[in-house]
């Protein structure tokens, strides 16, 4: 049980003690962002204002935040928001926390489609819509379709594109995979698929196994039937000369590579994230 104090800098010791019993690393940092998320002050206010006492409405929210983290609810989902590529995305429960290697699709996607005078791409999965969103701010001639299953994630994605002010150049469709385009051709596909394999779940620190939602992170599998899918059928999707950019797991490498046929694909490339774990399958159609 949290007992009340009176200053910031009582209330972020007791915080970070109780962050600390429940192995949460950097207790001290996430205590200290959670506090001012909770009374809604920048960094340099805990340093100017250390006697600053809490009101009772901030004192209870800062609790519920701390119990919250200290039961390891992922500390984003708590923040409501997580920064990718430059940018403050709302997420939830219904949507992946972005994470920073998959920066790695934004990047690979702006360089192929900065070449061209007004592109069109397709996201698969599109989430929190974190790789589409970031793709359309830097890239202003651009316009994009999403895919994603979830209608709860649609609502999330559709928020973060009105706020960073691309609504107007996305359409984000309820669909399974390829299943709701009809005549449509792009420069580029791009997907963020479930890879992770089911047996693999149990195993996944508590944050990630216990809040983030199971169908954004294994098809049940292997991992490996959805990247199938999206390989198998982008042909019909992808204009001449065109790209296909997806994230992989850790061990999938040479299954995936597996997965072209040369007969269609020019070139395939698997390229390592920043830990050097190959990370992201880049191939260009004929």
């Amino acid at each position: 049980m949290v007992v009340p104090m009176q200053t910031i800098t009582e209330h972020l010791t007791e915080a970070t003690r109780i962050l600390e019993a429940s192995v949460i690393a950097d207790s001290r940092r996430e205590a200290s962002s959670l506090l001012l998320a909770a009374i809604k002050k920048d960094k340099t206010f805990l340093y100017v204002h250390p006697e600053y006492e809490l009101n009772d409405a901030e004192r209870k929210l800062f609790h519920s935040f701390i119990q919250r983290r200290a039961n390891r609810e992922p500390f984003h989902y708590i923040l409501g928001y997580k920064e990718f590529y430059g940018l403050d995305f709302e997420v939830t429960p219904d949507v992946l926390i972005p994470r920073p290697e998959t920066e790695m699709l934004v990047t690979h996607s702006i360089q192929i489609l900065r070449e061209i005078e007004k592109p069109q791409f397709c996201e698969i999965g599109v989430g929190s819509g974190c790789i589409s969103v970031s793709i359309l701010h830097d890239l202003v001639k651009a316009s994009a379709t999403g895919l994603e299953i979830s209608e709860k994630a649609i609502a999330v994605a559709n928020r973060n594109s009105i706020k960073h002010n691309v609504s107007d150049r996305i359409n984000i469709k309820q669909s399974n995979v390829y299943s709701a385009l009809v005549d449509k051709s792009f420069d580029l596909i791009v997907s963020n698929p479930p890879y992770v394999p089911a047996s693999d779940i149990p195993d996944l620190q508590a944050e990630i196994r216990d809040f983030e939602p199971h169908s954004a992170l294994t098809d049940g599998g292997e991992g490996l039937s959805i990247i199938e899918r999206i390989i198998v059928e982008a042909p019909r999707f992808l204009r001449r000369e065109a790209f296909l950019l997806i994230e992989i797991g850790m061990g999938q490498a040479e299954a995936v590579n597996g997965m072209f046929d040369s007969g269609i694909w020019q070139t395939v490339e698997i390229l390592p994230d920043f830990q050097a774990i190959p990370r992201m399958v880049r191939a260009k159609i004929i």
